[in-house]
């Protein structure tokens, strides 16, 4: 077997409480932090971010669900806000923010793929799925995917399914997705 292959496990979610309530389990769990990167479109009509700024140990939000970025960018590996064309604003937390990095620094950002599509793609993402999770973020939904070893994978999966994402995908680096049987929690 082929120990270079990446192995991705990616959830879709509407927003972003959904979000944080999912990467608190997958921390909760166990899950090694620098395995799961976040990215999303970070506004809604009533839920403005105003301003990104640099502190010189970490990068800040400010405004309503600046908590949020901020939370995330305090657990996570890695902070970026992106201006991405056909996309708009993204902010990204975790290990993705570099893969971007490394797509445009590499020039590998080619045809209808951005540089979070090309990033997507150099941690395991088919380009189909790569494509539709660039249609997901375009359309204000949030992506939580966490890459490296099938274990981590396989744990992050386990847990992904049971949290309120609206799909759930499994890529093995290989080309081939497969999509989870999801489990939702009901409210007491």
């Amino acid at each position: 077997m082929n120990m270079t292959v990446k192995k991705a496990v990616a959830g879709v979610f509407k927003n972003h409480t959904a979000v944080e309530a999912a990467v608190m389990e997958l921390q909760k769990a166990g899950l090694d932090m620098k395995t799961l990167s976040v990215a999303g479109k970070d506004y809604h009509s009533d839920e403005h971010v105003v301003a990104y700024y640099n502190t010189g140990e970490r990068m800040k939000a400010w405004g309503t669900i600046g908590g949020f970025w901020n939370g995330l960018w305090e657990l996570l590996f890695g902070a970026a806000f992106f201006f991405v064309p056909g996309l708009g604003p993204i902010a990204v937390a975790g290990p993705l923010v570099s893969s971007i990095v490394g797509a445009m620094e590499g020039d590998a950002v080619v045809g209808d793929v951005s540089a979070v599509g090309a990033g997507l793609c150099s941690m395991g993402v088919p380009r189909d799925y790569v494509i539709k999770y660039e249609t997901m973020l375009k359309a204000d939904r949030f992506i939580v995917i966490c890459h490296g070893a099938r274990g981590d994978v396989a744990k992050a999966r386990s847990i992904l399914q049971y949290t309120e994402a609206t799909e759930v995908n499994i890529h093995d680096g290989g080309g081939q997705t497969t999509r989870v049987i999801l489990f939702f929690k009901k409210d007491k």
